[in-house]
Order: structure tokens, then sequence, then C-alpha cells
């Protein structure tokens, strides 16, 4: 068993209100996506508030979105992203959310057992945007190994 597991932050910049008729099919299939995360193999954790999503936590503005969660690899993650039916939304992210200026999304190492915070999320993209993919905060197409390895 590893020492170690992947955590990873995506924020998104809505294109309209949550509740608006544009975000209806995002909305929709929120519950479905979460719970296909939820029982993927190698998912550990997912931020949520009571409501069991995580639309409701404005950390990085009220037009934001964040999605916090804890695979136990990089291969668990890349697995759920682009080979499951969460595809099929990654797909339309543009009816839904602006284009991004800047990184959105960050990977980093977390001891196994540790529940990454919502601060803590954004201290790696704040990194991961200062300085590029490193050992501390990375991407997919440029990620690292877990400290130790």
């Amino acid at each position: 068993m590893s020492t170690h597991q992947l955590a990873q932050l995506n924020i998104a910049r809505l294109s309209a209100p949550l509740d608006s008729p544009q975000l209806i099919d995002f909305v929709v299939n929120l519950d479905r996506i979460n719970a296909l995360a939820d029982t993927s193999p190698g998912f550990v954790w997912r931020l949520q508030t009571e409501e069991g999503d995580a639309t409701g936590i404005d950390h990085f503005g009220a037009d934001y979105i964040a999605n916090l969660s804890v695979w136990e690899s990089i291969d668990a993650l890349h697995d759920y992203v682009y080979r499951s039916a969460h595809v099929e939304i990654l797909r339309r992210k543009k009816e839904w959310f602006q284009k991004m200026p800047e990184s959105h999304m960050v990977l980093w190492w977390v001891p196994a057992g540790h529940t990454p915070s919502i601060e803590e999320a954004g201290e790696r993209l704040t990194l991961m945007r200062e300085q590029g993919p490193g050992p501390q905060a990375f991407t997919f197409k440029k990620a690292f190994p877990p400290p130790g390895e």
C-alpha cells in the first residue's frame, strides 16, 4: 500500500448562474457524475456539502465552482476523468464554463489518509500558476511521482 495518495483541484468559472437554463444540463448531471466518482476504482474522498456536491463552496469567488478530491493514484483519476462517462460532461464544458486565462487544475501528493482543505488546494493552485509544474504541484501532462519513489 502506498504511503501517498493523489489530491486534485479543478476550478471552473460559470458562464451563467447555476439555476439558469443555460446550466440545467450540468446541474442535472451532477449527482450522476459525483456518484460515478464515488464508486470508481481508486476513489478515496471528495469535497462536498450536505447537499452532496461542492457547488455551494465559493472559496474562489461566487461565480466559481471547485472540485477537490483524493485518489489512490494518477492512473485511477485519469481513468475516471477520461475513460468513464465523466468524459461526456468534460466535452461539454464550453457550454457551461468560461475559458480560464490561467491554470485551473492542479495535482499533488498527500500522505495517505490526509484530507486536503480548500485552502490547501488553493495554495497548490497558486504554486502551480506561479512556478509551473513541480513535485509540489503538477498536471497530468507533467506529473511527478509520490515522495520517496
